[in-house]
């Protein structure tokens, strides 16, 4: 089977896929079900883990998939592709990795990038009992970014309001202003909710039961959305103290929103935060790969969209069935060439992952 057929047009299709692959190694599956969402067809939605390698193993990486729903796409495809053809089959002593198949199987299903609660997750990973940030700038744009109306006056507004924004600012300013997370607008995009969600819950219970006791932990949590077309940028997520054993890892390509080489705004609560919290005696090395779409405003444009469809829109409508096509269209492209430079860079960043690990 060629590397794109791995990959699948619905949540469903990619979680059969998933089982299939995990059933074929001999793996043992855990089902983590959402008990607070159907998916799109009203299926059941599951974090379904399975894990590869000792369980008593010391250093463990995970591989994650979907933590922005309709991103799962492109990590489910490349997850089974792994398991289907057959790699990693004798992992260095003392090593295992976890595969987490739809940290967020509700924007999975639905495409789209936020939970069931338009809770983006990689800004959920916080302590909310301490005072939330107030993203002054996010409230400067607000109304530009969640119109009224999607075809008519206000849209036309909203589009002007943005163009004189960029025009004063700068791009870097209005991304920063629109994705670096904001807990103040529910209806918004990029929110980051007001309590931990279900997803958040469940990835720190799924961390502290496979890798509790161990001693290094690795993150690679696949993405979708930013940067050239087909391309995985390795941005790293963790504590600062370790990005040098990161760029010694991945051969110095990895970037840093912190140091300013990263195409990613600053951002927190994310969800490394989850995995590193839940294993604080470990030593954490915590990268994003982040593969490129479609432009970086079609892709912003595509969140508004679907933003608004959800706020005020009919997701069965004319319209609506569009902006869906041009929302899983910015996370994923269904095109043999994408899908297989993302799987070829995957796989090459998973097999360091596992020698930089095993050598800690």
């Amino acid at each position: 089977m060629s590397i794109p057929q791995y990959f699948s047009a619905t949540y469903s299709e990619a979680r059969q896929k998933f089982l299939k692959a995990c059933e074929k190694r001999g793996l043992v599956v855990e089902n983590n079900l959402n008990p607070n969402a159907k998916g799109r067809e009203g299926e059941e939605l599951y974090m379904d883990v399975a894990r590869l390698g000792p369980e008593d193993a010391s250093k463990v990486l995970f591989v994650s998939s979907g933590t922005h729903g309709g991103e799962g796409f492109c990590g489910s495809g490349i997850q089974v592709a792994l398991l289907e053809q057959n790699y990693l089959e004798s992992l260095p002593e003392d090593v295992a990795v976890v595969f987490i198949h739809a940290i967020n199987p509700y924007g999975f299903s639905h495409v789209r990038r936020v939970n069931e609660d338009n809770i983006d997750l990689n800004r959920n990973f916080r302590d909310f009992s301490e005072p939330l940030p107030d993203n002054g700038a996010y409230q400067e744009v607000h109304d530009m970014i969640v119109p009224a109306d999607w075809d008519g006056p206000a849209r036309e507004a909203a589009e002007k309001a943005i163009e004189a924004y960029i025009q004063k600012n700068g791009m870097p300013k209005y991304q920063a202003a629109v994705s670096g997370g904001q807990y103040i607008k529910p209806n918004g995009i990029f929110y980051g909710g007001s309590k931990p969600a279900w997803s958040n819950e469940t990835l720190r219970a799924v961390t502290a039961k496979h890798a509790g006791n161990a001693a290094h932990v690795a993150l690679l949590d696949i993405h979708t959305g930013l940067g050239p077309y087909g391309y995985g940028e390795l941005i790293y997520v963790g504590d600062l103290d370790g990005i040098d054993r990161a760029m010694e890892w991945y051969d110095g390509e990895v970037t840093s929103h912190e140091t300013g080489t990263s195409s990613s705004a600053p951002v927190t609560g994310t969800m490394n935060k989850g995995i590193t919290e839940s294993v604080p005696n470990a030593t954490n090395t915590c990268v994003a790969i982040e593969y490129g779409t479609l432009e970086l405003m079609e892709v912003l444009n595509s969140l508004r969209a679907d933003n608004w469809l959800y706020a005020y829109g009919d997701v069965d409508s004319e319209l609506g069935q569009k902006i869906k096509k041009q929302v899983r269209d910015a996370f994923y492209c269904d095109a043999d060439d994408w899908k297989e430079m993302v799987w070829k860079r995957g796989i090459e960043t998973i097999e360091k992952a596992i020698k930089g690990l095993a050598k800690s």
